[in-house]
């Protein structure tokens, strides 16, 4: 049976497509902005359940500022989403009348023999009327307001009575996706990677930094996992946050983040470990989730070690292990991260991907029993104990488990002030060394036994 039911919104730029996708999902999922063509890759998300709502760039952005061949893809991605659509809004603005982009995309509608309803956006504003939309041929226009809800009951009426059929149909049953998110700086490959898992070209790929602006979401089954993957906006450096696109692209791949459950951070191997890299994956830290890195592009890595371009490595393994180093040494907080090699354009050792996830997902799902726990932490005090501060040692009595995604474990103890953070980190180590923790993110909590009970008499 069909899986879904897909509902897309088309129609040239700035006509509001983006605020009536915001508006009918009831979030702040796609970027509105006032600059025509900010939404590139095809934005999806389950308006009811599987029903999906597909937002897209608009067709015929001319804009001197763009590449020729970035406004072509954008364009290929509206295809894809009218073909893959089995209802169409074609969305025009009702505050500057018919253009003749409108009769264009009018055509390629009627070629695309999909249902379509016309939607007049903009209505609210002065001088809007929606007759002469007629001449379109698809009937009257409804007339809806994005910015102020007006005219929204009637398209989810249309929704609803479209998808009636397909609603009543027996569901199977869907697994639970592992959420899994690729992030790292402008055009490390994070496009190009998800594209290669998909074996199709769902995402737009560019050698222009900054394509990606939304994080955008496909769904994969392979085998008896399911998996939603997240493709992200590059995270810049904050000096180099020029512009409110930047910003909002940015609180956009931050969110990505806290939704996920994995994460890949994504490397270019012809340019190493940066500062940033290391602030991103501090940011996948903190957020709880687990991190697995990619190092991506090898093939062209291997090219220039054959044209000798990298003459300081005796091989390609050198090179790797170099590199593996490297990532150790920046992402400390990170100890024992997996590293993956790969080229997602050579569709090189991409098949580790997925599997990867997995296992790092149901790593994340352990439950350490608290004898256990206890007997690991007594160890390492037995092993070295805390100095003394004052006469006074810190002292832990008891630790128990209680959270995943981060692991986190509460540890009872006398006074925190006697705990300095080199014996923080100490303990933390002795978990990661003792469980299998890498790539995980671990929190302890201290809980400070009441005075009366913890001070030496």
């Amino acid at each position: 049976m069909k899986f879904c039911y897909n509902v897309a919104l088309v129609g040239r730029p700035n006509v509001g497509k983006s605020r009536l996708f915001n508006r009918l999902i009831r979030q702040r999922l796609s970027i509105v902005h006032d600059q025509a063509g900010v939404t590139r890759d095809v934005i999806t998300h389950e308006i009811y359940p599987n029903v999906m709502l597909m937002d897209t760039g608009g067709i015929g952005l001319v804009d001197k500022s763009e590449f020729s061949s970035l406004v072509s893809a954008v364009e290929e991605q509206v295809s894809f989403a009218i073909a893959a659509a089995d209802l169409i809004f074609f969305v025009v603005d009702a505050s500057s009348g018919i253009v003749p982009l409108d009769y264009d995309i009018a055509e390629l509608m009627r070629r695309s023999k999909k249902k379509i309803t016309l939607l007049a956006n903009k209505i609210d504003r002065s001088h809007s009327s929606v007759d002469e939309f007629f001449q379109l041929g698809f009937g009257s226009a409804i007339p809806v307001s994005a910015e102020h809800g007006t005219g929204e009951d009637e398209v989810r009426k249309i929704i609803s009575r479209e998808t009636s059929e397909f609603l009543k149909e027996e569901k199977s049953e869907e697994k639970n996706a592992i959420k899994i998110s690729f992030v790292g700086r402008p055009n490390v490959g994070k496009s190009s990677t998800i594209n290669a898992l998909l074996d199709q070209k769902r995402l737009i790929v560019s050698d222009i930094p900054g394509t990606t602006r939304e994080s955008v979401k496909a769904t994969l089954e392979t085998g008896d996992a399911a998996f939603e993957l997240i493709d992200t906006a590059g995270l810049r450096a904050n000096n180099r946050v020029n512009t409110s696109l930047d910003y909002f692209s940015s609180l956009r791949t931050k969110a990505s983040i806290e939704e996920s459950d994995i994460v890949f951070l994504v490397l270019d191997a012809t340019e190493g470990v940066t500062k940033l890299d290391k602030k991103i994956a501090n940011v996948v830290i903190e957020a709880g989730k687990g991190l697995v890195v990619i190092v991506n592009k090898w093939d062209i890595a291997q090219g220039q070690f054959k044209n000798g371009g990298l003459p300081y490595y005796a091989s390609m393994q050198d090179f790797q292990r170099q590199f593996k180093l490297a990532i150790g040494r920046e992402l400390l907080a990170v100890p024992n991260v997996h590293v993956l090699f790969l080229s997602a354009n050579e569709r090189f050792n991409v098949e580790t991907i997925l599997p990867e996830a997995n296992i790092l997902y149901h790593k994340m799902l352990q439950k350490i029993g608290t004898g256990e726990l206890n007997r690991v932490i007594g160890q390492a005090f037995d092993s070295h104990p805390p100095s003394t501060s004052s006469g006074k040692q810190f002292k832990a009595y008891y630790a128990v488990q209680t959270g995943n995604f981060p692991f986190t474990f509460k540890i009872f103890c006398n006074r925190t002030t006697l705990l300095n953070p080199t014996y923080k980190k100490y303990l933390l180590n002795c978990l990661r060394k003792s469980f299998d923790f890498s790539g995980c993110a671990i929190k302890i909590r201290w809980s400070e036994k009441e005075k009366r009970f913890s001070e030496e008499k």
